[in-house]
Order: structure tokens, then sequence, then C-alpha cells
């Protein structure tokens, strides 16, 4: 059976070390399929939910839904996660699918500060009580000065932090199994 792994990265730049993180996650992950999902959705409002549930919320709700598992690399902006992923995160709580319910997570997060993001992986861990989501706890994965933490090739290049990573995974990929 080929797991299903969904990868949400906060940032969303195109060459953002978040983005870089989640693929050496999935990669990381071993053979499964994998998706990007697609962050870029409307600001959260009210008026605009009275409307319908916009069809890409409505995708990313079902693609939580569908995954195995779900990997999310935050960036810390302003000592929190970004307000792309919150959005989303709302967006998804609104969606009535309720697709985090005993999903397991794993949480990545890279920033260019010391901390690696430590301190924005604190606050998606609150951000995602309301669900009830299975949150791994460790081995944490935070990467400082991440605009230097990975090689041409994309590859995380610190061997201490590519050993955290995989143990993540490999816990990940027993939870999705079960």
């Amino acid at each position: 059976m080929t797991l299903n792994l969904l990868g949400l990265s906060g940032a969303l730049r195109a060459a953002s070390t978040n983005t870089k993180l989640l693929h050496e996650a999935a990669r990381l992950f071993g053979p499964c399929d994998f998706t990007q999902a697609d962050l870029r959705l409307p600001l959260y409002d009210g008026d605009l939910e009275a409307e319908g549930i916009p069809t890409e919320v409505m995708t990313l709700a079902e693609q939580i839904r569908d995954a195995d598992a779900v990997v999310i690399s935050t960036p810390e902006y302003n000592k929190m996660i970004s307000g792309v992923l919150k959005n989303a995160l709302d967006w998804v709580s609104r969606s009535g699918v309720k697709p985090w319910e005993s999903k397991p997570v794993a949480i990545l997060s890279a920033a260019a500060g010391r901390a690696g993001g430590e301190r924005a992986q604190y606050s998606l861990r609150w951000a995602m009580t309301p669900f009830n989501a299975h949150l791994l706890q460790a081995p944490e994965v935070l990467v400082a000065d991440s605009s230097n933490a990975f090689d041409d090739q994309g590859r995380l290049s610190d061997p201490r932090t590519v050993d955290g990573l995989e143990k993540l995974m490999s816990e990940l990929r027993r939870l999705a199994s079960e």
C-alpha cells in the first residue's frame, strides 16, 4: 500500500527554505505519494464564507482528510507562524470537513534566526489544538540560519538535523501505516 503524504509549507516564496525542508521530509519519509498543498487562499472573511466555502479551501480540506499523514513546515515571522499558514488553518476549520481528527502530523521549521523557528513551532502547536490532530512531539526539527542549511541540491547539510528529521519521518510513517 502506498501512503499519501501531504505537505504544507507556511511560506509561498518559490525558494523558501521551509519548502526545501518539506521536500527533504518527504524524501526521508520514504516511498509515498507526496503532494504539496497550495496555500494561496483568499483571506478568511465571514462575508466570503457566507457566499460558500471557496473551491481551493475545500480542495485543501479534502487533501488533509485523504492524506495518511501531514507534514507542516513553518517559517517564523515576528515570533509566530506565518499569516499564510494561519489563514489556511482558519479556512479549513470552517470547511465542515474536520480533516485533522487523529491525523498524524509532523511539524518542522526553518528560520533565519539561531533558534530555527522554535517560537513558530510553539505557536503552531497551539493553533492546531482545537483540531485534535495527532501531533508528533519529538524529535523537534528546527533549522537555524536556514539560508545556509541546504546544499545546491536542496539537501540538508547538517548531519544532526538530517538524523532528527529521519527519526521524525520514521515515526510519522509508522503512525500513518497503522
